[in-house]
């Protein structure tokens, strides 16, 4: 069960439709709904609970980060950089053997 695109490069929405749209008989517009479904409630579950958990893939993690000191690196003026949020990715254990495994 392969889901690489072949040439190394980022694996696209549109791919990810079109690799499920070789598995699973239901015509493609229906399969994108489903996607963006999907995605649409993962990011809703980080924006109102910071935290989104996939048993045995990973979680995902939001956190304010506070504002800072910065630099402008045009014209090497020092600025205030605002706070914002951050979103984190961090791998499953199943999920980081079997990465590794593989090698």
């Amino acid at each position: 069960m392969s889901i690489n695109n072949g040439d190394g490069k980022t694996l696209t929405k549109a791919e990810i439709v079109d690799q499920i749209y070789e598995r699973i008989d239901m015509n493609r517009a229906e399969i994108k709904g489903h996607v963006e479904t999907l995605l649409d409630l993962m990011k809703q579950s980080i924006k109102k609970d910071h935290n989104l958990l996939i048993s045995g893939f990973g979680k995902f993690e939001a956190y304010d980060k506070m504002a800072r000191k910065g630099r402008n690196p045009q014209t090497s003026e020092a600025i205030t950089l605002p706070p914002r949020k951050v979103v984190v990715f961090r791998l499953s254990r199943k999920f980081r053997s079997e990465l590794n495994d593989q090698q």
